[in-house]
């Protein structure tokens, strides 16, 4: 069948939600470009209802819905807490939010990866996921993960214009126990092509009082770095993907302090990799 047979036109556009920091830590937008973007793929588990050709409400249970398959529980929070304490270090920043849930469409995910729109996710099944036809997966790609990622390279390709070579910071969080497997890492931190800047985390956080650990509790070679190998390493920006163990930060009050306790850390490597430019 011809591509242009499935295309659709009926189908809303769920664009990127994006907020910004001035230098002084202040929510807003200065006149001089922003030095850090601050990425969260995985922020909401609100899904397309009312767009059954989305996949509506996926049919899933309530405990599927405020589970870690739905979302990165803790990851918006902590994001927004991170690019408040961040912005004043490099001269402002944005932070740039998926507006719906990963099971309707994994923005970490390339079109073709057989997680972009999974029928199960560890223990949950996702049965509005089941049996999609090519025209399915075209239509959630074209509503849901072009408009996000179109919003993310313009936002980055303004600051570049600009004259700035922002940082990315990909905020993710991860489930304690995984298919009955207890993770004892707590912050994680993975590198796609260049390293710089997530060597330059794990030697700040050393003495933090957290476990962390390179590449865990997942890597590159899971294909999890989708969003920064898209927009990051072809413009050779410094950049680094961050998983914190979601029972760290389950409430706003930890998040707040996650954010708060990774700030210097975080300050500290983007100095140590010169990517305050």
């Amino acid at each position: 069948m011809p591509p242009d047979t499935l295309s659709t036109t009926s189908h809303p556009r769920f664009d990127a939600i994006v907020e910004h920091w001035r230098a002084n830590g202040t929510p807003g937008l200065d006149p001089a470009p922003a030095g850090l973007v601050v990425i969260c793929e995985h922020a909401s588990n609100a899904l397309p209802e009312g767009y059954p050709q989305l996949g509506g409400d996926l049919g899933l249970s309530d405990a599927a819905r405020l589970s870690h398959a739905a979302y990165d529980i803790g990851a918006a929070g902590l994001a927004r807490g991170l690019a408040a304490r961040l912005a004043p270090e490099t001269g402002g920043a944005l932070l740039v939010t998926a507006p719906l849930s990963r099971l309707a469409y994994d923005l970490n995910r390339a079109p073709d990866h057989p997680g972009a729109m999974p029928p199960r996710s560890e223990i949950h099944d996702i049965p509005g996921n089941r049996d999609l036809t090519p025209a399915d997966r075209l239509a959630r790609t074209e509503a849901i993960c072009l408009p996000f990622h179109a919003s993310l390279a313009a936002e980055i390709a303004r600051l570049v214009a600009l004259g700035r070579r922002p940082a990315l910071i990909a905020v993710h969080s991860f489930t304690p126990v995984y298919h009955g497997e207890t993770r004892r890492v707590e912050f994680g931190v993975i590198h796609d092509e260049d390293p710089t800047l997530s060597l330059a985390v794990i030697e700040a956080a050393q003495g933090s009082g957290l476990e962390t650990r390179l590449n865990e509790p997942y890597s590159a070679a899971g294909d999890v770095t989708h969003t920064i190998r898209l927009h990051a390493v072809p413009l050779r920006l410094p950049n680094t993907m961050l998983e914190i163990r979601n029972d760290l930060i389950a409430d706003a009050p930890a998040q707040k302090a996650m954010a708060e306790r990774l700030a210097p850390i975080l300050t500290q490597a983007l100095r140590a990799a010169n990517a305050l430019r």
